[in-house]
């Protein structure tokens, strides 16, 4: 908090700020702008909605000093940025972005809003350090519909491998460094995002599908029709990184594709070893380098999974009722900076080994210790019912709202 605390140009929405936090980082069943104030004994939820919606404060410039914090205590030289997308489903059509598309949180088409996310992924810890919404083209081609929501007037479409490329242009223009950039196929597919990075000199391990057309000495092939002429001895049995249940190993071939441009350029191919399974990543970085380089990178795209599984569970990034742009912004922007604190903390207790028969503190077990030993407050009696009758009051006028709103329409 003392990091951002500049950010507040008053004291109150600053300490509201840190009571948000506080309860993203509690043991609340659900976390919304109700739940949070009662928790943090305020009376009503007006304070709150009023600091994520009216408030005077950049969200845009936290998330700088988010990014700031997380390269500071996460620093690694051969640091991964990985993007990726998540969806959160939602209800109506007023939440700004939301349409009926496809998300990976539902497994199929819900009607949902999406988001883009850029992790910092190194040895210590991985955390986010930007974010961007995606605001479909339904959005885009209804200005009035956009200014309701609270974008920018010069707000246009943007592709998710647009919003990548903006957030990994900001991150290194911010004077930060990352060695590589891992995403799955929306971005490996974009050959504007790559050539992007080349320019850049930032090299990278992208997934493309198996139609992708890769150009080698022989001709121009599609991937899967490489990867069948890939020799038995090509194969090499490497692990992907470390598992819930160990080091997840996989069969991995490079080969070698031809580009007059600088650099170094591979296709990368992993081969589930029960399955059979193919994956494949279009690879580029500014000198040669090891397979074993290679497939740590390709390894690398699990952190940010891991992060929307541990950002929503422990930090509440997906429980935001909001609807207009401004706070939804500011909503994840502290979900960012409450899940970086976990990561944090966990790296630096990684630092000290841990006792016989224990393993390292984890992200789940520092919030239960935070939770149980720094912020839980005690609610008195007058207190709890206290938000009972204003919950009951707030029901009471909605329902009569309703009700007239259903009379006038009969």
């Amino acid at each position: 908090m003392g990091r951002i605390a500049g950010r507040f140009a008053r004291v109150e929405p600053r300490r509201r700020a840190r009571r948000l936090m506080l309860g993203l980082l509690s043991d609340l069943p659900r976390k919304n702008c109700w739940t949070i104030a009662e928790w943090a004994r305020e009376t009503t939820p007006d304070g709150m909605q009023h600091l994520l919606g009216r408030a005077k404060w950049d969200a845009d410039a936290v998330r700088d000093d988010v990014c700031g914090y997380v390269v500071e205590h996460l620093h690694d030289d051969q640091a991964v940025l990985v993007v990726d997308e998540t969806g959160d489903v939602k209800k109506g059509v007023d939440t700004v972005g939301v349409q009926r598309q496809y998300t990976g949180t539902a497994g199929r088409i819900e009607n949902s809003q999406v988001a883009v996310y850029l992790v910092y992924a190194g040895q210590r810890g991985h955390a986010a350090v930007d974010r961007e919404l995606y605001v479909p083209r339904s959005w885009t081609s209804e200005p009035d519909r956009c200014r309701a929501a609270g974008l920018a007037e010069e707000t246009t479409f943007a592709t998710k491998p647009e919003l990548a490329a903006r957030m990994i242009t900001r991150f290194l223009d911010a004077g930060h460094q990352a060695a590589w950039v891992a995403g799955d196929e929306v971005y490996g597919g974009n050959p504007k995002l790559r050539t992007a990075l080349e320019e850049r000199g930032t090299a990278y391990v992208l997934a493309v599908a198996c139609s992708h057309e890769v150009t080698t000495s022989a001709g121009k092939f599609s991937a899967d029709t490489l990867a069948k002429k890939v020799p038995k001895r090509a194969w090499q049995k490497l692990p992907a990184g470390a598992g819930a249940k160990g080091h997840r190993f996989y069969d991995w071939a490079v080969i070698g594709l031809a580009d007059p441009r600088p650099g170094s350029r591979q296709l990368l191919v992993r081969r589930n070893r029960s399955t059979g399974e193919l994956a494949y990543h279009h690879c580029h970085s500014p000198a040669s380098v090891p397979l074993t380089m290679l497939v740590r990178v390709a390894g690398s795209r699990w952190r940010v999974e891991e992060f929307f599984q541990s950002g929503k569970g422990l930090a509440a990034l997906d429980e935001h009722q909001v609807r207009r742009y401004a706070s939804w912004s500011r909503w994840v922007t502290l979900a960012m900076l409450a899940h970086a604190f976990l990561a944090v903390v966990r790296a630096d207790g990684h630092t000290r080994p841990a006792p016989d028969a224990l393993i390292p503190l984890t992200c789940n077990e520092i919030q239960r210790l935070f939770i149980t030993l720094v912020v839980r407050p005690v609610h008195d009696t007058a207190h709890r019912l206290g938000w009972s009758n204003w919950r009951r009051h707030h029901q009471a006028r909605s329902q009569a709202s309703h009700y007239r709103q259903q009379a006038a329409r009969a």
